[in-house]
């Protein structure tokens, strides 16, 4: 699937305010809002830039959103707009029941809310601040309760790699739409040692995929592109179609990647590949998102995966995969070099022999 013109999904990170203190968090958020984010008369102008651009899935995020005054007024413009309209709070005294049921009577699709472990100790602890476990679950509650989707999303480090299968067990008993798994980019407040190794990668895969036939609940991934890789080496050992729902999401899905049918707003308006790759194509304040989206040389790149360095350059798998641009980059500097958590090796790849000499230098 091409996203030369329109993207397949656009967030905004309408702020970085944020009262929790998450240890892996992307934003490196603090409590109070940036006077040089975006202000409300350019919140919807963007959101016409984005209208015109296609017809994306829209997500509004932070920090946390509900931190802007405006957030509600955004979310109605974007849904009078006619955008799938999600968002995703943080588990804060700000989530209220209140707020759960603004959000479904202005029309958002879906709300996002964060489970890190099946324990509140010690997703509190991930997350900065005792509480956050009960208001998460309670707003799923709440979203029920207003007949508002709801989604979880889970971000997989060595400390919660045991605890999977508890933490399936609470999205089943929210009855969540979709468990969207997140794999560790080191940006922000990330720390390369929380990450997994590539072989523990494919251990999450086998496991996501065996529960994904029986789930009741869409399971998809975010910056683990090498995922529909593994799902579709599966689906040809068993001779599967893949006719299930959650078997289908990964074929929707199939291609898209930093830069490639996503494109991230900054709270200041910069224009990024994704929230995880921090360089910049231009900003909304002076830039067409249009104009960036289709014709800046970064996300011209992003989308030729025939061109990367190493092996993802050459795998049959590069056009449904094309492995993590933001973990290459958050590892190697080089956000066309291969994803470092992949384990895979293509049969076109010729591993590079280092001689002595080379080594020496």
């Amino acid at each position: 699937m091409r996203f030369d013109n329109s993207p397949f999904l656009v967030i905004w990170e309408t702020t970085q305010a944020c009262d929790l203190a998450c240890r892996h968090c992307r934003a490196c958020a603090i409590p109070r809002r940036d006077p040089a984010e975006l202000g409300p008369q350019e919140g919807l102008d963007l959101l016409d830039q984005i209208r015109a651009l296609g017809d994306p899935l829209m997500i509004f995020t932070g920090g946390d959103p509900l931190k802007r005054p405006d957030i509600f007024e955004l979310l109605a413009h974007s849904v009078e707009l006619g955008l799938r309209t999600t968002i995703t709070p943080s588990a804060t005294p700000l989530l209220t029941e209140w707020a759960v049921r603004r959000m479904a009577s202005v029309g958002v699709a879906r709300m996002a809310i964060s489970l890190d472990s099946s324990s509140a100790d010690e997703h509190d602890r991930f997350r900065g601040v005792q509480g956050s476990f009960d208001r998460s679950l309670a707003s799923l509650r709440w979203a029920l309760k207003a007949g508002l989707e709801t989604q979880i999303n889970t971000t997989v480090t060595v400390h919660n790699l045991h605890d999977l299968d508890q933490i399936a067990a609470l999205v089943a008993e929210s009855e969540a739409k979709l468990w969207s798994v997140f794999f560790l980019v080191a940006t922000g407040r990330a720390s390369h040692k929380d990450d997994l190794t590539a072989e523990e990668y494919e251990q999450v895969f086998g496991y996501l995929y065996e529960l994904s036939k029986a789930a009741r609940f869409d399971i998809k991934t975010t910056e683990a592109q090498h995922y529909r890789r593994f799902v579709a080496q599966r689906r040809k050992f068993d001779g599967s179609g893949g006719t299930r729902p959650g078997i289908d999401l990964i074929a929707r899905h199939g291609g898209i990647n930093d830069g490639k049918g996503l494109v991230f707003i900054s709270h200041t308006g910069e224009i990024f590949p994704s929230g995880f790759l921090p360089l910049s194509a231009g900003n909304v304040r002076r830039d067409l998102l249009a104009e960036v989206y289709q014709k800046h040389p970064l996300f011209l790149g992003l989308r030729r995966p025939e061109e990367f360095s190493g092996k993802c350059g050459v795998c049959e798998y590069r056009n449904i995969c094309g492995g993590s641009r933001a973990r290459a980059y958050a590892v190697g500097g080089d956000c066309f070099r291969s994803d470092p958590r992949c384990s895979y090796q293509p049969p076109a790849y010729t591993v590079p022999i280092i001689t002595p000499k080379e080594v020496s230098a």
